[in-house]
């Protein structure tokens, strides 16, 4: 069978890639045609998205695929849940969208429970509170009088903005609109009671299409532009984390939980079915969609944005530091010196993320790090610990027995934190592939394009194409009274 080629657009929180795949019956293999940043914008005291150079990053990138294959069978976005961009009636960009790190939605949620419970607002979405939901974004827009809301036609998440720039047709994939905490899962569409009590604009919200539908071909404008022949624009699952849970290589059974490891940390199950239960809703766990029309209950844990901002700051005082040194120095320091809720409010925006962690270690009365190293490992430790209290609770919720993680994403290149969450969990390890998101990403396309069968053959292409690393449990004991720490502080 001939290799086939899709072209994933990958927008992560650090940098947006574009990686050709080739695909088989027998394996995928990646290659990478272009890489660029991916950070937010600040004008004023506002965060936005980069939108414009993005979208220009993304033409150079498909541009790059028709100079490497004439034979390109589709392409497919995917990005972060929740953001989104505002249409006029005449289809034009209103403004630039706003980033999830924006301070306007600081202290939304006590004004969203004033209109509506917060029992009643999980009941219908059965979507974990986060600040920076599509729901409570558009909500602040209303209370703050937003023209643009006011003027907007249509909303489109961002995977879904580009790819009506590419296409010229607008709607919602499936898996991306379940992020907003606006979809109603168990209905299987948009949640439009709660969208009318909280005084939102139902208008704006657009047609919700399956994961693997087809758009079109790209505009004929764009193929001008870059020289290109006719290629579909594909939708892949538009959420990364949905992407790279496609390319988790499970096979057989259920009693695997997976990890996406990256700026944010997701750990959960997948399901036929939400789980919206009183367990879930004390916990703040969601429920997002996947391939198939099947759902991850997960939890969003704040992943390895800590040492990220923690390396932004130490690059801004003069000492650069590559994430192969840290880890090294993070190996060296000493065992637990304080134990972090990566969860806590206060990491949430961009800055000074060590005078952070220093102050939260003051306010829980405990010894905070001096070097950067301590920082490092301080933050892989709370994560580690975080991921066990997570799967406890997902056992808890779904009253499944969890045996084996599967861990993706570029997070599982740091081997120190795969193994300290083998050691911690008392469970394996499995950790593959890195390039999860653009290999599912390909993966979904492939099966939408005929190449592949189903997502059970996909995941057994993608096992025999990345080789995984096993991580089994060594150290388990000492991990107990740091634990019981830890949940004394979230308690």
């Amino acid at each position: 069978m001939a290799n086939n080629m899709f072209l994933a657009l990958d927008l992560g929180a650090e940098s947006g890639r574009g990686l050709l795949g080739a695909v088989s019956d027998k394996k995928i293999e990646l290659t990478e045609l272009h890489r660029f940043s991916n950070g937010p914008v600040r004008t004023g005291d506002e965060l936005h998205w980069d939108t414009l150079r993005l979208w220009s990053e993304m033409k150079q990138a498909l541009a790059l695929a028709f100079k490497k294959t004439d034979r390109l069978a589709g392409v497919g976005i995917d990005t972060w849940g929740v953001d989104f961009g505002l249409l006029a009636r005449d289809g034009q960009l209103l403004g630039n969208p706003f980033h999830y790190r924006d301070a306007r939605t600081n202290g939304i949620l006590e004004k969203a429970f004033a209109i509506v419970e917060r029992e009643k607002i999980f009941e219908c979405t059965g979507v974990q509170f986060m600040q920076l939901n599509t729901l409570f974004q558009l909500l602040a827009m209303r209370l703050q009088n937003s023209p643009l809301l006011e003027a907007a036609e249509t909303m489109l998440l961002m995977p879904d903005l580009f790819n009506y720039w590419f296409t010229g047709r607008k709607c919602a994939e499936f898996t991306i609109a379940t992020t907003t905490q606006a979809y109603d899962p168990r209905q299987g569409r948009w949640a439009d009671e709660l969208i009318e009590k909280l005084g939102l604009p139902r208008r704006i919200f657009p047609e919700i299409v399956p994961t693997g539908t087809v758009l079109g071909p790209v505009c004929p404008d764009i193929r001008e532009e870059l020289g290109a022949t006719d290629v579909p624009v594909i939708c892949s699952a538009e959420h990364d984390t949905g992407s790279a849970v496609a390319a988790v290589p499970a096979v057989g059974g259920k009693r695997w939980a997976f990890l996406s490891s990256g700026t944010w940390s997701l750990m959960g199950t997948e399901v036929d079915k939400p789980v919206i239960n009183e367990h879930a809703q004390r916990f703040n766990f969601t429920n997002e969609g996947c391939f198939g029309g099947t759902f991850r209950f997960l939890k969003n844990i704040l992943g390895l944005w800590l040492i990220q901002e923690c390396r932004r700051t130490w690059e801004r005082e003069g000492t650069s530091y590559s994430y192969d040194q840290l880890a090294t120095m993070a190996a060296e320091a000493e065992p637990f010196l304080a134990i972090l809720n990566p969860d806590d409010p206060s990491f949430l925006a961009p800055g000074d993320m060590p005078s952070r962690i220093a102050e939260f270690c003051r306010r829980t009365g405990q010894q905070g790090p001096k070097k950067p190293g301590q920082f490092v490992r301080v933050c892989l430790e709370g994560l580690a610990i975080s991921y066990r209290q997570t799967l406890e609770r997902i056992e808890i919720c779904t009253g499944r027995s969890i045996e084996v993680l599967h861990a993706v994403g570029g997070g599982i290149q740091n081997t120190q934190l795969s193994q300290w969450t083998a050691d911690v969990l008392g469970r394996t390890v499995i950790a593959g592939p890195i390039e999860a998101t653009a290999t599912g990403n390909i993966a979904i396309q492939a099966i939408a394009a005929g190449v592949l069968a189903d997502l059970p053959t996909a995941r057994r292409v993608i096992a025999r194409s990345f080789e995984p690393v096993v991580y089994e449990p060594a150290d388990s004991a000492s991990w107990e009274k740091p634990y019981k720490q830890f949940e004394q502080l979230r308690a």
